[in-house]
């Protein structure tokens, strides 16, 4: 059994707690209105997966095949994505959220040959022949309709025979991952099943993770983690492309009704529980950690979510990014007794510490490719310049994409370093701060300072009447004029009286402090375009030209 094949890990837990729940996700409910759930043991999910892993080979969807996996979160999406590591395929994922033609466009980057997906997604194809026309193997999830091809329940009706596991190496190819695309055009991430081997020792290290766990992950991806681990992984029920319109109270239930130990979520996702649990009164004792990441996680939604749990439960907030996660974290207790303050004034928000002593350092900002690693790259702790990250979960390279490999990528000797694309500092305990994506930093003068996103926004978040605030810089690159965007909190008269003062004591925050003391231009929007998934990530690209059109307006 090759030992770099990241499935391994499942058949080898399966010997080991062959009657262990896997996979638990709900199926309905009865007319009293009880959820009723089905599940998957370590055993029959290793079963199961090497059953179709024979039948997708059988047809050619083996070692090395590029195939589109667009599968709900279900058994049987658990049992696909497993049945594909053991057949050497490499699954090709896409954050739905983005949109239809976004999406198609990332798939027919990554020149697939094989197509998994539910009905829906099929009718997509043909709707959109030319994103899927090289594709030659076409398996359905569920009842296939006017389409060929085969389908999961077919390939898997073939004799139990032993599955001989493709033996892939620790740099082989196991999936291609893409960004959300939220600050950029997404890429295809190239992940190996060493990466995915790093990752996974990562994250159970740092959590203390035991066998006895049971999990309710959000977010579809970050669930596959869990069996690999010998935890038990419950699916929950919701859209998992839309969590910030989650209905909190199918969350809480899920808990309570499963036990669960460890919840991953993302902030618009904890917000909207945690409010809903603290209106309610309620408590999920048996909830002993959540995570939190996705988007930069604010204290007030820690402090919100923390009343629902119990005493030594604890909320974590680890950093990275789709190219290298986790590489840093720090726990709710620390944010809320030190770091929030510090946030508040400006410092940037304190994303932690390092897991696993990773190498994590701040270099200088540039926005050019850095051809080699220099120790003069690195700048002094209190600096703000770009976060950068080595080790051996931090992906290599893009699929097919050299020109973002070399911006993206510093050669090492015979390792490399990772640019993450944010800026941030390192200050005196160790503790590193992000202060935005680097790409959004205004520079108002070829000799002065940049002025950062975050740090600077926070000043205006402050204000009571303020939901959240965006930083922009309108006009000619390196003469940037800085400009506050302001999404008022809901209920906030829209009278223009009222606007006027609240921008009068916007206007006296910035003039105040040094940071924002170049802003002198206010804009109001009803709602700020974000990323559907987190509902936190700001489409500042799309604010910026409308800021530019807003204020061309006010001139005429």
């Amino acid at each position: 059994m090759p030992e770099a094949n990241i499935a391994t890990r499942l058949t080898k837990i399966a010997k080991i707690h062959p009657y262990r729940k896997a996979v638990i996700c709900p199926t309905g409910r009865d007319k009293a209105g009880r959820v009723a759930y089905a599940h998957l043991t370590f055993e029959q999910l290793d079963e199961q997966s090497n059953r179709l892993a024979a039948g997708l080979v059988s047809k050619g969807v083996a070692k090395g095949v590029r195939t589109i996996l667009m599968v709900k979160p279900s058994l049987e999406f658990f049992t696909i994505i497993f049945a594909l590591f053991k057949a050497g395929a490499i699954p090709v994922v896409v954050d739905p959220g983005m949109g239809v033609r976004r999406m198609a466009a990332c798939l027919k980057e990554s020149d697939p040959e094989a197509f998994i997906g539910i009905p829906l997604a099929h009718v997509l194809r043909k709707i959109l022949p030319s994103f899927f026309k090289n594709i030659k193997i076409f398996v359905t999830a569920g009842k296939r309709w006017f389409w060929g091809g085969y389908t999961i329940r077919g390939l898997m009706k073939g004799s139990c025979s032993p599955l001989e596991m493709a033996d892939t190496g620790t740099d082989d190819m196991a999936a291609i991952l893409f960004t959300t695309g939220s600050t950029g055009p997404a890429k295809g991430v190239i992940y190996t099943h060493g990466n995915f081997d790093a990752q996974l020792h990562q994250i159970s290290t740092h959590l203390n993770l035991t066998g006895d766990e049971i999990d309710l992950s959000t977010f579809p991806l970050f669930a596959l983690f869990w069996p690999a681990l010998g935890i038990t992984s419950v699916i929950p029920d919701m859209d998992p492309t839309r969590p910030a319109f989650v209905n909190p109270e199918k969350i809480v239930e899920a808990i309570r009704n499963q036990g669960v130990t460890n919840m991953f979520a993302s902030p618009a996702l904890l917000n909207r529980v945690g409010a809903y649990g603290k209106k309610k009164g309620i408590k999920v004792p048996s909830l002993k950690r959540v995570i939190c990441a996705g988007a930069p996680v604010f204290p007030a939604n820690i402090e919100q979510f923390s009343a629902i749990l119990g005493e030594d439960a604890e909320i974590q907030t680890p950093y990275g990014a789709t190219e290298a996660v986790p590489v840093l974290s720090i726990s709710g207790s620390e944010i809320l007794s030190e770091t929030r303050y510090l946030s508040e004034e400006g410092y940037g928000i304190c994303v932690g510490r390092p897991i696993n002593n990773i190498p994590v350092h701040i270099i200088r900002i540039s926005d050019d490719p850095i051809l080699g690693w220099s120790n003069d790259l690195e700048i002094e702790d209190g600096k703000i310049g770009e976060i950068v990250v080595s080790g051996a979960l931090v992906t290599s390279e893009y699929y097919k994409r050299p020109k973002d490999d070399a911006l993206s990528k510093i050669q090492d000797g015979d390792r490399f370093w990772h640019r993450m694309g944010d800026v941030g500092w390192k200050d005196e305990k160790g503790r590193f701060w992000f202060c935005g994506r680097k790409s959004h930093r205004v520079l108002t003068d070829p000799h002065d300072a940049p002025m950062f996103t975050i740090p600077c926004e926070a000043i205006f978040n402050c204000h009571p009447a303020v939901f959240r605030s965006a930083l922009v810089g309108i006009g000619a690159k390196g003469y940037k004029k800085p400009v506050i965007c302001i999404e008022l909190e809901k209920g906030t008269s829209r009278l223009k009286w009222r606007r006027g003062k609240i921008r009068r004591e916007l206007l006296n925050l910035a003039a105040a402090n040094p940071l924002t003391g170049k802003i002198n231009t206010i804009l109001f929007h009803k709602s700020f375009p974000v990323d559907i998934r987190h509902n936190s990530k700001i489409f500042r690209e799309q604010l910026t030209v409308w800021s530019e059109k807003k204020i061309v307006r006010s001139r005429e």
